[in-house]
């Protein structure tokens, strides 16, 4: 198990652990509305145990986190270890200095949408690190070993049924809220960790192909690969550019590429992530 990160790495993890609190203790607990998490099944098991959210989810994350380990063994590591353990921190130090606090919103539609919005930062930026807040991960890892269901799948499962299992203490419109915040969550979410990172994968044809090129390389300061094909149509050798950039590199490119040929072929395909392969 990896047991060493850059101080860097540790203040992100303790800001985003910080905020995920945030999301928790303003949001999610005074609406009452249990979008499946570990918090949220802490905030229903808080209404049989009189104990506070935060000491039953630290207790909680402590023991999956000590399942895990004898059962998958420690490949969860020392980051989602810190910060399955110091989130629930954060939202006992917000209970101490914000005790009875009510909801800002006082709406719970918009507790759970403002929810939704400040967790997804915060995963976000434990997903930047290679950590996570614990919780229902530990869980679908241990439904993916001892029921071979896939990762995504049980995250979705276990995060459906904590959402259903408000029905022990709630009425009927803050199950739907669960249920409805639950999914949409994790819309959010991907779109955080994924969404703003994905870049486009542009290829263009065209006769001003020296220009286009030398636009790609000295304006953008990008990358360009280039193929050689043949026409179908007259079999007719042209020469393609393929390049990657954001979106403002994308908005500015598609700009230029129209102004001096409205003509050119291009496609465009969405890229989520880029790798590179070191050398051995």
């Amino acid at each position: 198990m990896k047991i060493k990160f850059s101080f860097k790495e540790f203040l992100i993890l303790t800001v985003s652990s910080a905020i995920v609190a945030v999301a928790v203790y303003f949001f999610m607990l005074p609406s009452k509305v249990t979008v499946g998490s570990a918090s949220a099944l802490a905030l229903v098991i808080s209404n049989f145990i009189p104990l506070p959210v935060s000491v039953i989810t630290f207790l909680m994350n402590a023991f999956l986190l000590i399942i895990a380990y004898l059962l998958i063994g420690p490949e969860f590591g020392i980051k989602t270890i810190y910060t399955s353990l110091v989130m629930p921190c954060f939202m006992g130090l917000y209970e101490i200095l914000f005790p009875n606090f009510q909801s800002i919103t006082q709406d719970p539609l918009l507790d759970v949408i403002c929810y939704i919005l400040v967790v997804g930062i915060g995963i976000a930026m434990l997903f930047s690190c290679n950590a996570s807040s614990g919780g229902l991960d530990i869980v679908a890892k241990l439904m993916n070993k001892f029921l071979g269901m896939d990762v995504g799948k049980a995250m979705s499962l276990s995060g459906m049924l904590v959402a259903l299992s408000s029905a022990l203490c709630y009425d009927t419109k803050t199950v739907v809220l669960s249920v409805l915040g639950t999914y949409f969550g994790g819309i959010i979410v991907d779109y955080f960790i994924f969404g703003l990172n994905i870049k486009r994968r542009v290829c263009i044809i065209s006769p001003k192909f020296d220009e286009i090129l030398s636009y790609i390389l000295h304006d953008l300061h990008s990358g360009a690969t280039i193929y050689e094909g043949t026409g179908a149509y007259n079999n007719q050798v042209r020469r393609e550019i393929i390049t990657i950039v954001d979106k403002q590199e994308y908005r500015r490119l598609m700009d230029y590429v129209k102004s001096i040929d409205p003509s050119a072929f291009i496609t465009v395909y969405s890229v989520q992530e880029i790798s590179y392969i070191p050398k051995k």
